[in-house]
């Protein structure tokens, strides 16, 4: 099985968690898909009254440089550890 085909496998199971993962899980799952699917951030950071979009666009531009494989591979990593903890 491709990368590609592994990663959107991952991206499946995740929607089928039966506990809501923290916060912290949430943000890196966003921003390692980010990565994989879109590539370093180069959008504006949100203004400061929009809390959660500055939290998403915070933990994506941490993952600038990643490259598209190794944040694909970090992503399905991260599902199956959540997969694990919360399924």
């Amino acid at each position: 099985m491709s990368l590609e085909q592994r990663f959107n496998e991952a991206a499946e199971k995740v929607k089928e968690l039966t506990k809501r993962p923290s916060d912290e899980e949430l943000l890196e799952l966003y921003a390692l898909f980010k990565q994989a699917t879109v590539g370093d951030n180069n959008t504006s950071k949100p203004g400061l009254l929009d809390l959660k979009g500055k939290y998403k666009w915070e933990a994506w531009d941490k993952k600038k440089g990643l490259s598209k494989d190794a944040a694909m591979e970090a992503y399905i990593t991260k599902v199956e550890e959540l997969v694990g903890k919360y399924a």
